[in-house]
């Protein structure tokens, strides 16, 4: 059913088509248009005068349109012929506070219902055609996908044994088109009003993990280093195949693409189930000029110090080390335990082969230097800021990666990180100052390769067929698992892209 008539379809028929398993879609955003939609918790009905009160605690986020009566199936003040045991595209299940699963229909627990709530919670939905009115583009309806959801680290009005982060939406509004979603939207409480927050999507909480002049500092280390060992890879999809997700390959490579014309000697080791993987993404990327040439791809096991030491040095002489830079960007770190979680607070285990190990026997060794890019603080190398990171970051004492880097770089997204990695390598090397240093005034200089170094730089056009790629061989967004487009739960366009053409135009 095309999505014109779905907007004009009365709600009552919306719910019959879900009811009876017509409808082929993974949310009802833009349908009905003009009428509200509403979020439903569904709970044993001896917590639901705790959790009334933490609705009304938390109104913002969780406006309170109907409370039904224990085994209440409808919701008379808000509709008629409703049924909430099946008029839901999906059901999540939660059992003692963790998810277990989900449903498509509740008939098979009618008796349990018996003595359960529901609450219908205002939904933001409910106010896109406000805005639309209003002038501004609702982003998630132009592309036919659900909003983009993030869990803050703002805490909600802790009620009884209800307590959680708060939770909101990420809608792109132009610029000047703030004051009028802003007016729009203001009147419309019951379903979330106006913003909480308006900024750069980039600014999600991690600016406490900063530390200043690192990006900096990595560079001209790497400008003066012959060789380079880059790791990356998150396996937070566990259940997908493969588990990746799409940040860190694209900042890995971009990186990769910058030390490659530099001349640098560059290597990246992964996971050894993902070797298949990345060396069908090298080989795209060089197919579609994304790399010049192939990245050498290896794997590591070892689980002692003398594995490492022979991995890094020839034969295993610290006084001839293989790399003299170690980078990980968007690489899934050893936190204090042992064990490897997600943003969710998930063991990944499993899946990540111990190449922490090789950053923390490089720390022994003077030649060799370590980078860490990332954006949430469990990735490897964020050790460096991990007392800000369990201060800061959800969930982070437990996430919290436990190995450091001597350089700890910190993006909103860390892609990003990689991307100005690479063109701050450009402008270290066209510098004559430091072009000269680096040659200690021997030879001639090098400025004349100032275009193969140029034409190394990440663009929207490359980066646009790298993300095109990992899609094709079903490498995933982090926060959404979407094979959109997107990186963590981010649009390309204009996310990425502005984000790229920023950099381009500070370093040109």
């Amino acid at each position: 059913m095309g999505m014109q008539r779905l907007i004009s379809l009365c709600p009552r028929a919306i719910r019959s088509y879900i009811r009876h398993n017509k409808l082929n879609v993974r949310n009802t955003s833009g349908m009905a248009e003009g009428y509200k939609q509403a979020n439903i918790v569904i709970l044993h009905k001896f917590l639901a005068e705790d959790f009334e009160k933490f609705c009304h605690a938390n109104s913002g986020a969780l406006p309170l349109l109907y409370r039904s009566k224990p085994g209440e199936w409808g919701c008379p003040p808000l509709s008629t012929n409703a049924d909430i045991r099946g008029d839901c595209l999906e059901y999540w299940r939660f059992e003692n506070g963790i998810f277990t699963g989900t449903l498509s229909s509740l008939e098979k627990y009618t008796d349990q219902l018996k003595d359960m709530v529901t609450f219908y919670l205002g939904c933001s939905f409910s106010f896109e055609r406000a805005a639309q009115k209003a002038g501004v583009p609702v982003r998630n309806i132009e592309q036919k996908c659900n909003v983009s959801m993030y869990k803050t680290a703002v805490p909600c009005s802790e009620v009884g044994s209800f307590s959680c982060q708060l939770v909101v939406s990420m809608r792109p509004i132009p610029e000047d088109k703030l004051n009028a979603v802003v007016l729009a939207t203001h009147p419309m409480k019951d379903v979330h009003g106006a913003p909480v927050h308006i900024g750069s999507p980039s600014k999600r909480g991690i600016c406490h993990l900063f530390v200043k002049d690192e990006l900096l500092k990595a560079s001209l280390s790497l400008s003066h280093a012959k060789s380079v060992l880059i790791t990356t890879g998150f396996p937070t999809h566990f259940n997908h195949e493969p588990p990746e997700e799409n940040d860190g390959p694209p900042g890995a490579i971009a990186m990769a693409a910058m030390l490659q014309a530099l001349g640098k000697e560059v290597t990246i080791v992964t996971d050894q189930r993902a070797i298949s993987l990345n060396q069908k993404i090298i080989e795209d990327a060089t197919k579609q000029g994304v790399l010049k040439a192939p990245i050498p791809l290896v794997s590591y096991q070892g689980e002692d110090a003398e594995s490492a030491l022979k991995f890094l040095c020839q034969d295993g002489n610290p006084e001839a080390a293989r790399f003299e830079h170690l980078i990980a960007i968007e690489r899934a770190g050893m936190a204090a335990d042992g064990n490897y979680y997600n943003a969710r607070k998930v063991n990944i285990k499993h899946l990540v082969d111990p190449i922490d190990r090789l950053f923390l026997v490089a720390q022994t060794i003077p030649r060799i230097t370590t980078t860490g890019i990332g954006d949430g603080g469990n990735e490897l190398g964020m050790g460096k800021v991990k007392e800000a990171v369990k201060k800061h970051i959800a969930a982070g004492d437990v996430i919290a990666c436990d190995v450091e880097a001597d350089f700890a770089i910190t993006a909103g997204v860390s892609n990003w990180g990689g991307y100005a990695v690479a063109c701050a390598l450009y402008i270290l090397n066209t510098c004559d100052i430091h072009e000269r240093y680096l040659r200690k005034a021997i030879g001639f200089p090098r400025l004349s390769e100032a275009g193969a170094w140029a034409a190394a730089l990440p663009s929207v056009r490359k980066e646009e067929e790298l993300l095109k790629i990992l899609v094709s061989h079903k490498v995933r967004s982090g926060k959404t698992a979407s094979l959109a487009m997107e990186v963590d739960g981010l649009p390309f366009y204009d996310t990425h892209s502005e984000m790229i053409e920023n950099l381009l135009k500070l370093t040109h």
